[in-house]
């Protein structure tokens, strides 16, 4: 975790460069396989209210620690959206590729409120509202897609079949 906060540090800084963009450590795929995904994962799970066969129940953050890792997890996911926004993710991706990224910080930062206010309804809220962003995007741009799966196909065409 602290090698993609460095690692979010880094891009963000050299993307303020007048220089070519650098490209990032992983492609977007990788990035959100390995970080956005299981922090918003951390964030849905925080809060959860569960019907099964031995009744009713309610999973909520318990301990001061319990809703900081929520409030880490949203403000972790500032970060990664801001990242999202930065060159070496958005170019070769249309605008709307900034409106997504816009409004997952959007939405994130809502995330961080809900956890700093120790709110378990709004912690569900927001993270229906969070799931739907991610949705939204992912419909558009879907793991198959962008330049990093052009790229792969390209390399696996020119390569011909193998014999």
């Amino acid at each position: 975790m602290i090698k993609s906060g460095l690692t979010l540090a880094a891009i963000v800084l050299l993307s303020g460069c007048g220089s070519k963009v650098a490209a990032p450590e992983q492609t977007v795929q990788q990035f959100m396989a390995k970080d956005v995904q299981p922090t918003a994962q951390t964030y849905w799970d925080a809060v959860q209210y569960v019907s099964d066969e031995t009744g009713n129940h309610d999973i909520l953050p318990q301990t001061d620690a319990d809703w900081q890792k929520v409030k880490d997890a949203a403000t972790k996911l500032v970060g990664y959206a801001d990242l999202l926004k930065t060159p070496a993710y958005s170019d070769g991706r249309g605008d709307d590729w900034q409106q997504f990224a816009n409004s997952l910080s959007d939405v994130a930062k809502q995330a961080e409120a809900a956890a700093a206010e120790k709110n378990p309804d709004k912690i569900f809220e927001v993270g229906g509202t969070m799931y739907s962003v991610c949705s939204a995007c992912h419909m558009v741009y879907p793991a198959t897609t962008g330049p990093e799966a052009e790229a792969a196909a390209a390399a696996a065409a020119s390569s011909g079949p193998a014999t």
